[in-house]
């Protein structure tokens, strides 16, 4: 008999279990399963969303990683600072264009195209002291960059 009682008094804490872990306000056992048989589909149903929502995240980050632009005034010109995690075939060149277009003369750069993608380049108006501002360099080598994406992805 108490072997009896100890199974029965187990059975019962694990439906306890059961229906707190399900959020079951049930009291009978049949409930209380159907309770936590629909939980756990909504549990499944949540990691699928989840995982698809990770997957389109990752394939939107590898197709959209642009490299990333900063740009801050000096006395006479512009430090301009490009970053991308991957290397970029032809990226410089599209970046010194647009430097050319906007009439800035390249004073000192440091590049890397190895693993990554990386410029730091100085550069000075030239005659036109305030013609352009960093916001305005900004937009013209992040023109420049998306020009090149599209041209990467044509």
């Amino acid at each position: 008999m108490s072997s009896r009682n100890k199974k029965k008094a187990a059975l019962y804490q694990k439906l306890e279990q059961l229906r707190s872990a399900s959020h079951s306000t049930s009291v009978n056992k049949a409930s209380i399963v159907v309770d936590a048989s629909r939980y756990i589909e909504e549990l499944k149903e949540r990691v699928e969303t989840l995982n698809q929502d990770v997957a389109t995240l990752q394939n939107s980050s590898r197709q959209d990683s642009l490299p990333a632009v900063k740009v801050e005034t000096l006395e006479k010109g512009f430090l301009i600072n490009v970053l991308s995690e991957k290397n970029c075939p032809g990226l410089l060149v599209s970046i010194l264009e647009a430097f050319e277009e906007l009439g800035l003369d390249v004073l000192d750069a440091r590049v890397s195209c190895s693993d990554n993608f990386r410029l730091e380049a100085i550069s000075e108006n030239e005659g036109q002291s305030d013609s352009i501002d960093a916001q305005v360099v900004k937009r013209g080598v992040l023109q420049a960059i998306r020009n090149w994406s599209d041209e990467q992805h044509d």
